[in-house]
């Protein structure tokens, strides 16, 4: 079986472009794993990375508005960010939840010269081989 270091290690090197992939564990913004080829990377950077993505997936502003959804619904509405695509001046961010483990996600940083479709294609291939090594 492969270890979480082996798939985002092939996620990034399956997508040109790619800069950095990582499994992030939404409850605690612990990183599971990473993998990178950029040297300003750094622990903390991506200790604040993790943090932000998530603010983006679970924090209080979203928190807030699921809130202001189960009310006005009528049912309860929670984790209900699965998937963004985000992008910088220079970068793109592809990053999708586990759809059984809702709790971890996956993000793959690349270059603006990446091809959308193969970032996808990448994490999205990867979620069923992330699944069952993580909690």
């Amino acid at each position: 079986m492969a270890k979480l270091d082996d798939i985002t290690r092939d996620i990034l090197n399956s997508v040109d472009g790619a800069l950095g992939c990582a499994v992030v564990d939404l409850t605690s913004g612990l990183l599971l794993s990473v993998a990178h080829n950029v040297p300003y990377f750094t622990q903390t950077y991506l200790e604040a990375v993790g943090a932000a993505a998530v603010d983006m997936m679970r924090g209080k502003n979203v928190q807030a508005v699921e809130g202001l959804l189960s009310a006005n619904r009528g049912t309860t509405v929670e984790k209900s960010i699965t998937e963004i695509q985000m992008s910088t001046t220079d970068t793109l961010h592809f990053m999708s939840c586990l759809p059984d483990k809702v709790d971890t996600m996956v993000i793959l940083i690349t270059n603006k010269k990446a091809n959308l479709g193969m970032g996808w294609a990448a994490v999205r291939g990867a979620l069923p081989k992330v699944s069952p090594l993580v909690p």
